[in-house]
């Protein structure tokens, strides 16, 4: 049998065609990398080449030579375990005293006409536009001993001595929870806003009170801004330095003071790189643990018949 006369002139055609394709598709990737060059050069430079000598230096010990005295330190010593209960304890109250405080305001501004919450949301906004050593300088002056909140509640009658306020655990929760809440309120508020309010009318119109729409289904559906928020609260917490170094008044001792200490009074170059290379591990644990965690709230939450 032979081929139509067109035959043998299409197979060519279609080759050069799919050639043709493939070598656009090899230059748009080319061209895309080549539109990433500089940010990948930016974070070589400023994260993974410091991130490769801190864990170098962590390996050096007292006299120069390679050893895992730093990390044999840190479990010899009790003040290090100390140390990392104190900063996962204050992440986690400050996270959870966020997302008590944070939740109802971001659904609070959720439920505002767009154009007055976003005027609303200037007030979350407005911390950052204040230095952060300022702002924990402003809670010192409310909060110690002679500071206005004191002044004014044993004139006011409302306690007799000054509360210990400041230059305590109480005192750094404080002055995190007003740094770190604007990061929980803006993911929050943003995944919030996203969710179909005829959803919630749905719900009601099958007979759910607002009670149960809210938890059953609006709830659910802001759990993805919820977590991206707690855990950036979280994340941030690790590494705070100038709030406990401030309104903790050396009482409370985080990862981060410890390191500043192991570098600025003890010229001790490895053992604060093995606490930064701890910390640095520890953390993207969690978060590989949230990972799974989230995935699995999604497989089994989901309601997939």
């Amino acid at each position: 049998m032979t081929l139509p006369t067109g035959s043998a002139a299409t197979a060519p055609a279609g080759d050069c065609n799919a050639a043709a394709l493939r070598r656009d598709h090899a230059f748009e990737r080319l061209a895309l990398f080549g539109l990433a060059v500089p940010a990948l050069v930016l974070v070589i430079v400023t994260m993974a080449i410091p991130t490769a000598w801190l864990f170098w230096l962590s390996f050096v010990g007292d006299d120069g030579s390679v050893s895992l005295v730093n990390y044999q330190r840190m479990i010899e010593q009790p003040s290090y375990m100390r140390t990392f209960v104190a900063t996962f304890q204050i992440a986690g109250l400050t996270t959870a005293i966020c997302v008590l405080v944070g939740y109802p305001l971001a659904y609070f501004l959720s439920q505002l006409p767009e154009r007055v919450a976003n005027l609303c949301m200037i007030a979350v906004l407005l911390p950052f536009w204040t230095s952060l050593l300022v702002r924990t300088y402003a809670w010192l002056v409310l909060l110690q001993r002679t500071g206005l909140i004191n002044t004014w509640g044993i004139k006011a009658g409302l306690w007799s001595e000054p509360l210990p306020l400041v230059h305590n655990q109480t005192g750094t929760l404080i002055g995190m929870v007003h740094v770190l809440l604007p990061f929980l309120v803006l993911p929050l508020y943003g995944a919030m806003r996203a969710i179909d309010r005829d959803l919630l009318r749905a719900a009601s119109s099958l007979g759910a009170t607002p009670s149960q729409a809210f938890a059953k289904v609006f709830l659910p559906l802001s759990v993805p801004g919820l977590t991206a928020g707690g855990m950036i609260v979280f994340i941030l917490c690790l590494g705070f330095y100038v709030t406990p170094a401030v309104l903790g008044g050396g009482k409370v001792t985080m990862v981060s003071n410890r390191i500043a200490d192991n570098i600025e009074v003890f010229f001790n170059w490895g053992a604060a790189s093995a606490l930064g290379v701890v910390l640095l591990v520890v953390t993207f644990a969690l978060l590989w643990l949230a990972g799974r965690l989230a995935r699995g709230v999604d497989l089994f939450g989901g309601g997939h018949g």
